[in-house]
């Protein structure tokens, strides 16, 4: 029973696609899911370590700032059209999900023309261009902010549904926050501040953790800082006794469970982890995202008392500091924003998606 799985470019968009197709084959052993992707996006290096079958197009994006590439993006979605309707024709899907970015367009497109029932999965807070398009196509539409939804054009809104977004929720039981900080050789009291910049890691915001180890951090602050591989030499030589320096963090659930405050980027991934684990962030949204989605996304979490936010141009040394000092010495404000990432949290979103999906179509 073959469903045709497409999204991806960025893993902000081919990872929820890689837990929603888990969670339905766990569901439901019959169907086989088939990744459709691009071939200069991240799929091209993770599915072929994946279970599941796929094929790579000829797609690209929309070159915004450079439109005379823009023949390339209307020939890859010629070729793909093409290939796409091969695959349908050897085994039709009986569904498509689409987890949006420029690599899940045409796939999307084929199932509104042709008449293939098609399940959208938005991760952001504010939808992405090929999302907004194919709403009107789409039997429903998972969000994985509530927000989303007012800002889909107004033929998609009805049919948005708040899920939250698919990660891999937490451990059952969790890593007790002794034995977490045991592995990582930190003590037990005081506060453990987890920082990371994406998978790749961030300048900007490596730049500023390192100035502030620099000027020396709170006796009672720890810190576990994974600064992305192409940046580590530069700052391993801050491994200390009480900051623990890493190219990144696979697996990264020790990591969570030894913290009590994060410093991150907004990436939805990423704020969906951290609601789960209810873990208090200071969000740095990446200003060069897409329609500045990142920064829609701090402002939500923020706006629900979940995150507090700093832009990227006001990220400071002093104006870090301050902010991580208030938050450990104002009574409750920890603790305050934790409750709110509980109410955020939606740790079996996968699994909420495929039950949403298998219910809504015959498979028999």
């Amino acid at each position: 029973m073959r469903i045709f799985v497409t999204g991806g470019g960025t893993g902000g968009h081919l990872y929820p696609a890689l837990a929603i197709a888990r969670a339905l084959v766990r569901l439901e052993p019959r169907i086989e899911p088939f990744f459709i992707g691009a071939r200069r996006g991240i799929e091209r290096d993770v599915l072929p370590t994946t279970e599941f079958p796929h094929e790579l197009l000829d797609l690209h994006p929309l070159y915004r700032s450079q439109p005379w590439q823009n023949w390339r993006t209307v020939k890859g979605l010629i070729s793909a059209w093409s290939r796409i309707s091969a695959l349908a024709a050897e085994s039709r899907p009986r569904l498509v999900i689409g987890t949006g970015g420029y690599a899940a367009g045409a796939t999307m497109m084929y199932a509104a023309r042709r008449g293939v029932p098609l399940f959208i999965q938005e991760q952001n807070s504010f939808p992405g261009r090929t999302v907004r398009v194919f709403s009107r196509f789409a039997r429903a539409i998972y969000l994985g902010f509530p927000e989303g939804g007012a800002l889909l054009p107004a033929h998609g809104r009805p049919r948005a549904i708040y899920t939250g977004n698919p990660i891999a929720p937490p451990p059952d039981p969790r890593p007790s926050r002794a034995a977490a900080r045991s592995t990582w050789k930190l003590r037990d009291a005081g506060t453990v501040v987890l920082v990371f910049g994406g998978s790749q890691g961030s300048a900007a915001l490596n730049a500023a953790i390192d100035g502030w180890v620099a000027r020396g951090l709170r006796d009672d602050v720890q810190l576990i800082w994974a600064t992305g591989k192409a940046n580590f030499d530069r700052h391993a030589h801050r491994e200390s006794d009480r900051v623990r320096v890493r190219p990144y963090l696979s697996p990264i659930a020790d990591a969570y469970a030894a913290s009590d405050l994060a410093i991150t980027r907004a990436g939805a991934m990423t704020t969906a982890e951290l609601s789960a684990w209810a873990i208090p962030a200071i969000l740095v949204p990446l200003p060069t995202a897409a329609a500045d989605h990142q920064t829609v996304n701090a402002k939500a979490l923020a706006a629900a008392g979940a995150a507090r936010w700093i832009h990227q141009r006001d990220l400071t040394v002093d104006h870090l500091d301050a902010t991580v000092r208030e938050l450990i010495s104002t009574p409750g404000a920890l603790e305050s924003i934790a409750a709110a990432q509980r109410e955020r949290a939606r740790p079996n979103a996968a699994e909420s998606i495929a039950k949403l999906i298998l219910s809504s179509v015959d498979l028999n």
